[in-house]
């Protein structure tokens, strides 16, 4: 237990709207518990205590606790005030302890300190007993769980960086996380294109920055964009749906991405993106159903990383596969909790993390040619020296997510070293898994070649820890991407450069697995996480770094041999085969690079296996490679991984062994066992010492993570199985666990820096390689470590199965089947090889001595070209004294003649008939006369062959012909000529025809004679052997070719022979001597003396120095040992029909090391069974008998199809080890096992088979006795390994056949059905006419068959449709394979509670004897009152509907009245489970014809109705059969029925028009009827409400299948079909669930609901009863009682607690109804139906909502029909009228300088903008007040039921249709001041929900700004008083209108206002005018009463005066006047002045 107490904090910063309410968050592990808030507290006491509970788990060193403080706000997110992360180290501990936290600094998102701290107290209480409990990890619940719990550890949605003091672990174990959460889901994808869509639905946005925007988001994805519509504000709502279909594979869509950007459409500047947020499709499909749903992102600033959020968007994406089901949305309530934190994405803090890949590209070797070599070619002609092996000018690439990065080119080298670093910066997480990596050559003129590609997994390279430590919180374990310093290998297409275009090219792309090595690369990846993304790309690494790396790169030298043991199932292949093992560049024979080594076998010639295959004729000595090569030690890599491996294969065979033991269903006890050696050498597995990597030099970093990984998971293992051991108790229950650990362990064995290149063994034919295999260097490394820690394979022999490279038929043709064995290991410890060595080791240097024949004398002069003695091809010139043996060994002996006689092998060897041919060639001028050919006879290829007369019949054979015949049988004349002409510079014809022409001037004929062993004479060795011995070791051939043999022919003319010198070691003792044959015996390079002095330097090949006089090696066997073989094939089953008439005839092919054998040819199945045991008498194996028991050679079966004309076609392969009996006597009969069938890669079939191999001895008398035979040689399986068998019944019900197709054009008319079953047969009678009646006329079939009992051996049904056709002909025209039988088994003696469950007599009998019609009108309702208007108003069939799928809000007062709901199924009515698909009387089975193409299914021709029953027959005969099982069958005769269909609504359809939108309609198809809505189209939705029911009749079987198709309405084009549904109403009627019409809940005689079926409840109830076997019910107590079944129903408890109301039907009706509902009958229902099209076939296209009810007319008309027409929407009217405004913001100066405003009033209902209506202008108003007496009149129509308003508007002018929008009623009143020559100023507004109208003020005093709520204020706010307006009618007061200033809202004025509803009614009888026009009344409007100043200035210049320039500038006015007076004094007395002064002057008084 874990106790915080939350003490108290401090200084908590003040927020802008005062003081903060802060709360407490406490995150320990992913548990987040909380306190409560203290309101209006900076320096908050909590006290509380949280507890958390451990779990049983203890605490350690890395365990910590988040706590989160935040400012708690009612509405919208708590904001953030600080975090801090407590460490709980000091806790650790046995001991119970608590520590006080004091003073903790609280952090901001940024990771400062905001002066703010908080005090806890933590104590802890250590868990009881054992630690961790719980299941260990690896259980894929506990992983998903935990896959997302990593994320939130310490981040509570905090946006930027992670606070620093959470422990450091995590955030590297976070981002690993993501990378490996993708890697179960993945590995499962096939890798071929495929269908997918991706939905993306945009909600709604959040907090966007910027003001009064019109936001538009745009999605793209794989080069589509869509873009919703525009919107305007901050928080805009777009709840739009986007489709992207795209065909591609799962691997290259998982790493595309899903960019989202919010675009600002206003402004027209480039950087109107104000947010971007990107996602892989990987990280949605890996999320739980591959969809992410009403998630918020966190939208970034794409350029600037570090601006932090840009606001939020709430998207739903999925994925959607074939055959996926799109997840259905929870739609949310008002009262969703939208807490944007808790439901992002990503975390905010990960959410946008730079990391970058620093990538260290040291350095590559061994990169092959690619360039020609003219130019080296011309500076050799000019003497130069030429280096051919640098052509190449190499660089690398490396791409990841998108980025591409490219080093520097170095020209001119194979060993390039680059030395830099490249910075791979991507945002984290990211989900491409993947860097890939390119070496390319970089060409002048021509396109770069890539000459390979390897990659870099990430989820292989990094660790989430999260698959450890389940619940203790540790992080360790967890790493960031690391690699290296290790190399790389690259592998692509053969290295051999040629001119010409490279066929395999593909595979150097990383296509394909590669068939040839192609270098390395040296490099090193670390990870940094980088808050800011650096700008460099490339940089060089520097020196210190680069000595850093020299420890990586020391080599040590290993050595390899491989012993061919044997080389079986060959084609024919006509020239010699050698075989070469090569590892990297050593051993590759056509490569100069290496010193040559004895990497090659000898070349041999394929002998003929007697039936089927060739093999190479090896006997007792086998050849041997050895190669030595030189790469680093990467044992303490290796053998973990061979340890891990080792526990992980016993592991699954003891599995494998287990799960075969259920499936034989063995005793518990037998299974208990198994199951105890399985935990048991798991545990001990994991117990044993594992090898470490301590001490080792060269160890990197990811070395170090992956042991520790390695070690924890073992553990966890380990601690695993022993609880599962002590706890567990059913052995079933534990695999799901037990696979677990397979794959856990499969994991752990992935080793990433595996630098050891793999072992590539290549058949070479000629000089030509044919095919390959790879072997991992890992499998066959012999490790001084333990034993467990040596390859799987090392020294042992293993089965190898080559491919040819890039193989287009996938396996159909097998190259060869090698049996090898490979040692490899280090030269240290090569003594050790030996004690893996079988046989003895010789080795030879040879030559050959060639000799042509010339003048009728043989000897050297006739060698054209040739030399004396040369290699095995003749090419290479050598000579007796070139030889030297390498180092460390010596000549044993002289060189001596010694026939090579696997190359001499006749053409005829293996067979036991042979045709010789020989071909005679006759040629003439043209028009002359035929005369014979220079050369008269050749060989098919015009080569020269001996004449007939020359062919002697060998020894051991006797002729079959007397004499040379023509072969007829070609494309020639009667007499066997065929025809041609040469065309020079050809000397032979290249094509042939049968008719002579005067021009052709060549023909030949081909002549044969068949020859067949002789069986007396059985062994003709010895002839062979004596014939060589008589001519001194010759071999001849009549040219000098390949084609040698013994005896001489007069055709001859070239002869050689071989010589051979044997060497001994002469330091070294045993096997390990063979690996110092390293380099070339010493080749002829001087000059030759025999021929001619020829001064030209000799003509290096490849071959040259390499392969030919490199010492032979091979390994004697001096013992053989004899074994028997018998295989035990007995039957298969579902394989594919390759035939027209849709089967195979199968036979196999089983082949077995150098021989195989054919079984029978079964006609016309898919099932065959052969019962069939195949002997191989003698088969001799070399080698010790032990290590054959442990690892024999696999058998191999074959299947084919049998035709009569052309070749047979390949069926499928399986392979099988036999049971290996060393002691003949042993009791181990072999087990039938299932094994499955491949053919091209994809599974077709399975077959029953055993094999066990025996040793023999001499004279065979140790074996078994042989089988009883069927036939001549014919063997059966034999008893006690066959399948033991019970006489069986199979009832078969063959209902009938539906929808056949034509068979060769003409329709199926008469057909009959054929049941097979084990080896049984049954025909059913034939159908007159399938159009009129397409059921059987007698149902039921019966057959008795031998049945295995044991279910695993039980084979398949088979059932054949047959047409009769004229004159006999019957072909088969569909058939059906039925697998498990298991399914269809019942004992026949149980009498089920169901009678007989096909008793459904379709209702009819019934119905009919009791003849009833049904009166509805025969009782009067309970309550006699008549509906309202009102009820009638409120109340219809969609409230019903609503209320049923909790859409309340919709429904009205439908609950409360106690009406009944149905049942809404999300799925098809046939996929509910409990319906049990329908088909509870017959199921449908698909019918198939033809052969099936290759991708395509097979073509459904048609469907069998019908059924099955198989049960066991009593062995003994006298004891009476059981009974029959298909009794008292309805009438299949046809019968007439109304079907009514009622389409509810359609969700989510497939948009089809480029608006994003559809114009859906409904067409319905019922054979030829069609109904066809389009004129009902629904325009631009994708959620289109259609309400429509339609009634059609129909002959039921015959129209059984009812299609329902939507299609987009187009004006233009043709329409489109979104999607089509198809309905069996077939099923739907037989059914004995009642699914024809469903059972309400109520039985209602009038009002909505009224009852709709034929039969009233009691009439229904009585046929349930008669189904089931019960006593009719019986009615009692006036029908207040019924019983029913042996139990008494009451009608008082059926309705005790309900409301019962007046539409209800008579009680003993009611209480029918309640019995029936309890009886498991279809309830009344709505079906949710997915839309399918053949466009994308499993991809929904939608859904449909709907129901079918299907009535047979025979009983009568039904009930009236369900009225679900959609709500019409109502007119309603809103009156507002404006009468004052007060206290309005005074927004403008008058030109005296007062502050006044000119108001209007301007108001509109959204989604009415168009009738926007404003009052007239209140001119200059100084106060505030404006009067105004207005009115607004706003019709609306409205949906009263749903409480929303109907807008329909065309989006653009150029629309067609208008589209309809739902939209809540509101009223938006805004003031604005009015200004003549400048835009009008915005004062303020209000917003007025009608329905929860705010209510007003009565006095304007009162009004005030508090009344309107705002969203983020804190929680003491009361909630605003609020009522209907539809409810109250009318209201009148003052509103306060506001205006958001700085982030804070003012007020902005004041307006008195009257609002009314009003309908149309009301509306037509109390009119009323807009503003004051007429009519004026309701109430009359006077004019407004507003003071004279009211008047604008422009237009009034004399009240101007009056009122604006008097009344201000009175005083000012008269002031002036007085002034001026007194001026003019003043200029007067200044003017008279003077005069009067001189006048004085003048006349002195």
């Amino acid at each position: 237990m874990l106790r915080v107490i939350v003490e108290s904090a401090t200084n908590i910063p003040k927020t802008k709207f005062g003081k903060p309410d802060p709360i407490v968050s406490v995150i320990f592990k992913d548990e987040k518990k909380k306190t409560k808030k203290i309101e209006n507290e900076l320096n908050p006491v909590w006290n509380e205590i949280v507890e958390f509970d451990l779990k049983g788990i203890p605490l350690d060193n890395s365990s910590s606790l988040t706590i989160i403080v935040k400012d708690f706000e009612t509405i919208g997110q708590n904001k953030l005030i600080g975090s801090a992360s407590v460490a709980l180290k000091d806790l650790v501990g046995n001991q119970s302890r608590s520590f006080p936290f004091k003073l903790m600094p609280l952090l901001n998102e940024r990771g400062q300190e905001t002066g703010a701290t908080i005090d806890l107290v933590v104590g802890y209480e250590p868990p009881a007993g054992p630690a961790n409990p719980t299941d260990p990890g690896g259980t894929s619940a506990q992983e998903d769980g935990e896959d997302d719990a990593g994320y939130e550890e310490g981040l509570d949605g905090q946006v930027g960086g992670i606070t620093p003091t959470v422990p450091s672990g995590t955030k590297e174990a976070q981002l690993a996380k993501r990378i490996t959460k993708g890697k179960k889901t993945r590995r499962i994808l096939p890798n071929k294109p495929q269908d997918f869509q991706i939905r993306v639905r945009i909600i709604e946005g959040r907090q966007l920055p910027g003001n009064n925007i019109k936001p538009v988001v745009k999605v793209h994805i794989c080069g589509q964009t869509h873009r919703t519509r525009i919107k305007r504000g901050n928080n805009p709502f777009f709840d739009e749906i986007f489709f992207y279909n795209v065909h591609m594979t799962p691997l290259e869509l998982l790493d595309e991405t899903v960019s989202i950007r919010v675009y600002d459409s206003h402004s027209l500047r480039a950087d109107c993106l104000m947010g971007e947020f990107k996602i892989d499709i990987g990280y949605v499909y890996d999320e739980p159903g591959h969809a992410v749903m009403r998630k918020w992102l966190l939208l970034s600033d794409p350029e600037d990383t570090n601006s932090g959020a840009k606001g939020y968007m709430k998207v739903s994406m999925f994925v959607l596969g074939t055959g996926d089901e799109p997840p259905v949305e929870k739609r949310e309530r008002d009262n969703e909790s939208d807490d944007v934190e808790s439901n992002l994405l990503l975390p905010a803090g990960i959410a946008l993390r730079w990391v970058t890949f620093l990538l260290k590209i040291y350095r590559a070797e061994d990169i092959p040619q690619m360039d020609d070599a003219f130019a080296q070619t011309v500076k050799e002609i000019f003497g130069g020296e030429a280096d051919k092996k640098n052509l190449v000018d190499p660089f690398v690439e490396v791409s990841f997510a998108g980025k591409k990065v490219c080093t520097n080119i170095i020209e001119k080298n194979a060993n390039p070293e680059w030395n830099q670093i490249i910075y791979l910066q991507i945002k984290f997480p990211s989900m491409c898994e993947k860097i890939k990596l390119s070496v390319v050559d970089w060409d002048r003129l021509t396109k770069n070649d890539v000459v390979g590609t390897t990659y870099l997994s990430l989820s292989k390279i990094a660790s989430s820890g999260g698959e450890i430590e389940v619940n203790s919180g540790e992080s360790e374990v967890g790493f960031l991407p690391t690699f290296g310093p290790c190399y790389l290998n690259f592998y692509g297409s053969p290295r051999e450069y040629t001119g010409f275009p490279d066929p395999y090219d593909e595979l150097n792309f990383g296509k394909g697995e590669g068939v040839a090595y192609r270098g390395r690369i040296l490099v090193e990846l670390s990870t940094i996480s980088e808050s800011k993304p650096l700008n460099k790309k490339l940089e060089m690494i520097p020196n210190d770094d680069l000595l850093v790396v020299e420890k990586y790169q020391r080599r040590r030298k290993f050595c390899l041999a491989a012993v061919f043991h044997s080389a079986t199932m060959l084609q024919d292949t006509g020239e010699p085969i050698q075989f070469e093992v090569s590892i990297g560049n050593y051993g590759n024979k056509f490569d100069t690079t290496c010193k040559p080594l004895a990497s090659t076998t000898q070349y041999s010639r394929a002998v003929f296996d007697g039936n089927f295959y060739y093999y190479l004729p090896w006997a007792n000595t086998k050849p041997v490679v050895t190669l030595t090569s030189f790469w680093e030690d990467i044992s303490h890599r290796l053998d973990p991984v061979n340890v891990i491996l080792n526990m992980a294969e016993r592991l699954q065979s003891n599995l494998a062994t287990l799960k075969s033991g259920m499936q034989a269903k063995m005793s518990e006890n037998q299974l208990a066992e198994m199951w105890l050696k399985l935990i048991d050498e798991l545990t001990e597995g994991i117990s044993k010492p594992f090898p470490l990597i301590e001490g080792k030099s060269n160890i990197t970093v990811l070395d170090t993570q992956i042991e520790k990984l390695r070690l924890k998971s073992l553990k966890q293992i380990g601690e695993a199985a022993a609880r599962m051991r002590s706890e567990a108790t059913d052995v079933k229950a534990t695999l799901t666990e037990i696979e677990d650990w397979l794959e856990r362990l499969l994991q752990l064995s992935e080793e990433p820096q595996n630098s050891m290149p793999d072992i590539i063994i290549w058949m070479i034919r000629g000089e030509k390689r044919l095919a390959y295999a790879r072997v991992p260097a890992h499998q066959v490394l012999y490790s001084t470590t333990n034993p467990e820690s040596s390859g799987k394979y090392c020294g042992k022999t293993q089965t190898i199965f080559l491919k040819y490279p890039q193989d287009r038929t996938k396996d159909v043709k097998m190259p060869a089947e090698l049996r090898i064995n490979i040692w490899l290991g280090l030269s240290a410890v090569e003594k050790k090889f030996n004690s893996f060595a079988e046989g003895t080791f010789s080795v030879f240097a040879e030559m050959y001595e060639n000799q042509a024949l010339l003048f009728g004398k043989w000897g050297t002069s006739g060698l054209v070209g040739r030399h004396k003695f040369s290699d095995v091809t003749g090419k290479i010139k050598l000579k007796r004294e070139y030889f030297l043996p390498p180092k460390g060994w010596d000549w044993e002996g002289e060189w001596m003649v010694d026939p090579e006689r696997s190359l001499l092998t006749e053409a005829d060897a293996g067979h036991t008939e042979f045709t010789d041919e020989v071909y005679e060639n006759e040629s003439r001028y043209p028009g002359g006369e035929w005369k014979a050919s220079e050369e008269s006879f050749t060989d098919v290829n015009g080569e020269k062959a001996p004449p007939p007369r020359e062919f002697t019949c060998p020894f051991g054979w006797v002729w079959e012909d007397d004499a040379w015949k023509s072969d007829l049988n070609r494309a020639v004349d009667e007499h066997g000529w065929e025809y041609g002409i040469t065309i020079p510079p050809d000397t032979k014809p290249k094509s042939w025809v049968a008719a002579e022409k005067m021009y052709h001037t060549h023909r030949r004929r081909r002549l044969v004679r068949k020859r067949r062993r002789e069986l007396s004479e059985g062994v003709t060795a010895g002839r062979g052997r004596s014939s060589y011995e008589d001519q001194e070791g010759w071999e001849y051939a009549s040219l000098i070719g390949w084609k040698f043999h013994w005896e001489q022919r007069s055709s001859d003319t070239f002869r050689r022979r071989r010589w051979r010198r044997k060497m001994a070691p002469s330091e070294t003792h045993g096997a390990a001597a063979i690996f110092k044959l390293e380099g070339a015996l010493g080749a002829d390079n001087s000059v030759d003396d025999g021929e001619g002095k020829s001064s030209d330097k000799t003509k290096e090949s490849a071959t040259k120095v390499f392969g030919a006089n490199t010492p032979m090696v091979s390994c004697y066997f001096d013992r053989v040992y004899t074994y028997h073989l018998r295989c035990y094939i007995y039957q298969a089953r579902n394989l594919m029909a390759l035939d027209k008439d849709s089967f195979s005839d199968p036979y196999a092919h089983v082949s077995f090391l150098h021989q195989s054998k054919t079984t029978e040819v079964i006609h016309s199945t898919l099932n065959p069974t052969w019962d069939q045991t195949l002997i191989f008498n003698e088969i001799e194996i070399y080698g010790d008998p032990q290590s054959i028991a442990q690892n024999p050679p696999n058998v191999v079966i074959e299947l084919f199809d049998s035709d009569q004309v052309g070749k047979d076609e390949f069926l499928g392969r399986s392979v099988c080890s036999p049971i290996v009996k060393l002691i003949p006597e042993e009791d181990i009969t072999p087990k039938l096992l299932w094994y499955p069938v491949t053919n091209n890669g994809k599974a077709s079939g399975d077959i029953l088979f055993a094999a066990e191999l025996i040793l023999r001895d001499k004279a065979g008398t140790n074996l078994p006795i042989l089988p009883s035979q069927r036939a001549p040689k014919l063997y059966m399986v034999p008893q006690g390994i066959r399948p033991v068998v019970q006489l069986t019944a199979v009832e078969i019900l063959a209902w009938g056949l539906r929808n056949m197709k034509n068979y060769q054009l003409a329709p199926v008319m008469s057909p009959s059905l054929i049941v097979e079953c084990g080896g049984e047969m049954v025909e059913s009678v034939v159908i007159k006419n399938l159009k009129k009646t397409p059921n059987f006329p007698s149902s039921v079939l019966f057959m008795k068959v031998l049945l295995p009992k044991e279910e695993l051996y039980s084979p398949s049904l088979v059932i054949k449709v047959i047409d009769h056709r004229p004159f006999g002909r019957k072909p088969i025209v569909g058939q059906c394979t039925i697998d498990l039988l298991e399914s269809f088994r019942c004992d026949p003696y149980t009498t089920k509670q169901d009678i007989a469950p096909q008793l459904k007599v379709s209702l009819l009998s019934a119905a009919l004897r009791q003849d009833t019609v049904i009166d509805m009108e025969d009782t009067q309702p309970l309550l006699t009152a008549q509906l309202t208007e009102k009820e009638e108003e409120i109340v219809d069939w969609w409230s019903k509907f609503y209320a049923s799928i909790g859409e309340y809000e919709k429904c009205g007062q439908y609950i409360k009245k106690g009406y009944d709901t149905l049942k809404v199924y999300d799925c098809e009515l046939e996929k509910v489970p409990e319906f049990n698909n329908l088909t509870d009387f017959c199921d449908t089975f698909k019918l198939y014809r033809g052969k099936s193409e290759d991708s395509d299914d097979p073509s459904v021709v048609g469907e069998f109705k019908g059924s099955f029953k198989i049960y066991a027959l009593p062995d003994d005969p006298a004891v009476p059969a059981p009974p029959r099982q298909f009794r008292e069958l309805p009438d299949s005769g046809p019968q007439e029925c109304i079907v009514r269909i009622y389409i509810v609504r359609a969700l989510q359809l497939q948009p089809q028009d480029n608006n994003g939108l559809c114009d859906p309609y409904i067409k319905i198809s019922l054979s030829k009827k069609v109904i066809e809505d389009r004129d009902h189209y629904v325009p631009n939705t994708l959620n289109p409400i259609f309400g429509r029911m339609y009634e059609l009749s129909c002959f039921l079987p015959q129209e059984k299948d009812l299609k329902i198709s939507v299609y987009d309405y187009d004006t233009l084009t043709r329409d489109e079909k979104v999607g089509e549904t198809i309905i069996d109403l077939e099923n739907r009627f037989l059914s004995r669930y009642g699914s024809h019409c469903g059972i309400p809940q109520q039985y209602w005689i009038s009002g909505v609901n009224t009852w709709r079926d034929q039969l009233k409840p009691t009439q229904l109830l009585q046929n349930v009863a008669r189904f089931k076997g019960y006593a009719p019910p019986v009615l009692s107590e006036n029908g207040r009682k019924i019983n029913y079944g042996g139990q008494d129903y009451t009608l008082e408890e059926a309705e005790a607690n309900k409301i019962l109301h007046q539409h209800l039907g008579p009680g003993e009706e009611r209480l029918a109804l309640h019995i029936l509902r309890t009886q498991g009958l279809v309830p009344e229902h709505v079906e949710t139906r997915t839309l399918y099209s053949t466009f994308q076939p499993n991809i929904s296209q939608g859904k449909l909502q709907m129901w079918v009810d299907v009535f047979p007319k025979s009983l009568g008309p039904p009930g009236p029909p369900f009225n679900i027409t959609p709500r019409k929407a109502k007119k309603y009217i809103l009156r507002v009228i404006v009468w004052n405004t007060k206290d309005v913001l005074l927004d403008e100066k008058s030109i005296t300088g007062e502050e006044m405003s000119d108001i209007y009033v301007k108001g509109w209902m959204p989604g009415n903008e168009e009738n926007k209506q404003k009052t007239d202008v209140h001119y200059r108003s100084l106060d505030g007040e404006g009067n105004f007496n207005w009115r607004f009149v706003f019709p609306f129509d409205y949906l009263p039921a749903e409480q929303l308003c109907l807008v329909s508007k065309k989006e653009h002018f150029w629309s067609l249709d208008k589209t309809e929008f739902r939209i809540p009623p509101k009223l938006i009143i805004q003031i604005w001041d009015n200004d003549k020559f400048s835009l009008d100023d915005y004062l303020g507004f209000v917003e007025l929900d009608l329905h929860k109208t705010i209510i007003p003020a009565k006095v304007p005093e009162k009004c005030n700004i508090d009344m309107i709520p705002e969203y983020k204020a804190d929680s003491s706010q009361k909630a605003p008083r609020t009522a209907s307006l539809f409810e109250q009618k009318s209201m009148k007061g003052w509103w306060p209108c506001y205006v958001e200033k700085d982030g804070t809202r003012i007020l902005a004025g004041k307006v008195e206002m009257t609002l009314e509803v009003v309908n149309e009614k009301e509306a037509e009888e109390r009119p009323a005018g807009k503003g004051r026009d007429e009519p004026n009344m309701n109430p009359k409007l006077d004019l407004p009463n507003r003071p004279d100043t009211s008047f604008l200035w422009f237009t009034n210049p004399c009240k101007t005066m009056k009122f604006i320039v008097w009344r201000r500038f009175k005083w000012l006015f008269i002031g002036l006047i007085i002034l001026l007076i007194l001026l003019l004094f003043a200029a007067v007395l200044l003017y008279s002045l003077p005069n009067y002064l001189s006048m004085k002057i003048v006349k002195p008084i």
